[in-house]
């Protein structure tokens, strides 16, 4: 791994070796001020890794040929969390539909990529990128947006904001490509690996290289800022990592998941300036006995939705400014395969949740599942470009407007939008 200050610039990136925690304590940090001056919405992204069967986890269970092409694994009529009469959730996602009762939660089926590849590595890099098609794109469209946002600012705004390296991060040991650009971003996942001089081991290199970006660049943001958030970064070596306590009543899945979603609220909490969050999951590539109300596909989802229900319920009166958006890189096939799987598809359907999302409904232009309205004859059709959706979260969310900036070619239009925030 290069560890020079030229390597992190030129990635537009820093991934730190993180933190399993950020304390409390840090929401008195001399960051607060800073954080304090931005005071606007923040969004969080997850990527759900390995293709989601998005027909089995919004289900359209008045689709007879549904369960025609399911004969074991479709989820029953009688046990589908209902939602519309039409749709209806998997009855392991029990913990979102409070949130879509409340009107926090939309859904948007038949959501995905124009790109029509079958390959996991290229569509999540054409999602990451947000370039479907394009291999040379070298950025993330997450960071693109954050670039977006600061083109959009006024200009008193641009003077009297200061962003804070906590400003675009990841939970996990490296920035993804979703990131990846000329924004600084971070990567956290362990804080006892991450060490900065002063009592204690001999600084890791990533460390190192985290203090000279900061001593050497002649950024105002950095020269403003960056010493307090180093400062912030020293303070983690020695805090103990289990202080945090979630809100009264809410407790995280014991998961890898559940640890960054946990981990996300913390530094929402901690009043770091974060802006942009991103994290992701894997475990959806279910070619071989996903099973239906039970088994593997089950048990992945209940990880899933109950650790974002955790997350919406810990942030509390801070979840009004949060819009969390989930992805996944395509569907899987309308019909299940041999061996009780499904394999790689086209479309799929996207969870979007926050404070201001007009949620309680499935948003998208239904396509069917008659064999006739099937993609290639074998998948769920794509209604909605998944940049459509992303689009309306940045605008709304991050005030990043310039959409042409965002996603290039896209030709995204606000008055298209689907007006779920």
């Amino acid at each position: 791994m290069l560890t020079n200050r030229r390597f992190f610039l030129r990635n537009g990136a820093l991934a730190i070796a993180g933190t399993t925690a950020i304390p409390s304590f840090l929401v008195r940090s001399v960051l607060a001020e800073a954080a304090a001056s931005n005071p606007g919405r923040r969004l969080v992204v997850v990527f759900q890794r390995g293709a989601a069967d998005g027909l089995n986890v919004v289900v359209p269970y008045q689709e007879k040929n549904y369960y025609a092409m399911r004969p074991t694994i479709a989820i029953p009529q009688n046990q589908v969390i209902d939602l519309d009469g039409f749709f209806g959730l998997h009855p392991s996602l029990a913990a979102f539909k409070p949130l879509y009762d409340q009107g926090h939660l939309a859904i948007v089926h038949a959501s995905g990529s124009p790109d029509m590849s079958r390959s996991h590595f290229d569509a999540q890099d054409f999602m990451e990128s947000g370039t479907p098609g394009v291999k040379s794109t070298e950025d993330g469209w997450l960071n693109r947006a954050l670039q977006a946002q600061d083109l959009s600012d006024n200009q008193a705004l641009r003077h009297n904001r200061e962003h804070t390296a906590f400003r675009a991060l990841a939970l996990g040991a490296q920035v993804p490509r979703t990131l990846a650009g000329t924004i600084p971003a971070i990567a956290l996942s362990n804080v006892n690996n991450f060490t900065v001089g002063g009592r204690g081991p001999a600084p890791s290199p990533a460390a190192s290289a985290f203090a000279a970006m900061y001593a050497d660049t002649g950024d105002h943001l950095f020269h403003t800022t960056g010493e307090e958030t180093f400062d912030a970064v020293k303070m983690l070596r020695d805090a103990n990592p289990a202080q945090y306590k979630p809100a009264v009543g809410v407790e995280y899945p014991n998961s890898e998941f559940g640890s960054n979603m946990k981990q996300i609220a913390q530094l929402l909490k901690a009043n770091l300036g974060v802006e942009a969050a991103f994290t992701d999951v894997g475990g959806w590539d279910t070619h071989q006995n996903q099973g239906a109300v039970d088994g593997q596909l089950a048990n992945r989802l209940s990880d899933f939705s109950s650790s974002i229900a955790a997350f919406w319920r810990d942030l509390g009166d801070d979840a009004g400014n949060i819009t969390l958006v989930t992805m996944s890189e395509f569907g899987r096939t309308a019909r299940q395969n041999g061996t009780g799987g499904t394999d790689h598809g086209h479309a799929n359907a996207m969870f979007v949740l926050g404070g201001n999302v007009k949620g309680g409904k499935v948003y998208g232009r239904w396509p069917g599942l008659d064999d006739h309205q099937l993609n290639e004859g074998r998948d769920l059709a794509v209604t909605t470009d998944f940049r459509q959706v992303l689009g309306e979260a940045v605008a709304k969310t991050l005030g990043a407007n310039n959409l042409d900036m965002v996603f290039p070619g896209a030709q995204l239009r606000q008055d298209r939008f689907l007006r779920l925030i």
